[in-house]
């Protein structure tokens, strides 16, 4: 198994131990930013004070990091910016949970079929060289 194939096999299966991770007792932090800062917005004040919103934000963040990483350049961009206007609708929810429940289960739904199409390209990339 190529190197690059066998960092993307292990970063996808890392992203699918995340929740497991997660399970595990946090500090006052969410992974995406610091629960102690004063004036959080509504959504964030809400993920902080909910666990269950809480460890969908370290699912979430992990594998948004892990993604990034196994990316090719150009498309870390197109990555970058649809995150940001995620977080821009996120905040729209305010501190409505459910709102932010979905929110974080469509974001997840987005990122898991993005890294399942970078292991499909691997896998073909693979196949070809391997068959040159």
């Amino acid at each position: 198994m190529s190197r690059t194939k066998s960092t993307i096999f292990g970063l996808a299966a890392l992203a699918l131990a995340a929740p497991v991770v997660t399970t595990l007792p946090q500090p006052a932090r969410a992974a995406s930013f610091d629960c102690r800062t004063p004036g959080l917005a509504a959504d964030e004040a809400a993920i902080c004070q909910n666990i269950d919103l809480n460890d969908m934000d370290v699912r979430m963040v992990t594998t948004f990091e892990l993604l990034r990483e196994i990316l090719p350049m150009g498309s870390r961009g197109e990555l970058e910016t649809a995150q940001v206007k995620w977080l821009e609708q996120r905040g729209e929810c305010g501190g409505n949970l459910d709102c932010l429940a979905a929110a974080y289960a469509s974001r997840m739904a987005e990122l898991r079929s993005a890294v399942g199409e970078v292991i499909e390209m691997t896998e073909t990339q693979g196949q070809t060289t391997q068959s040159n």
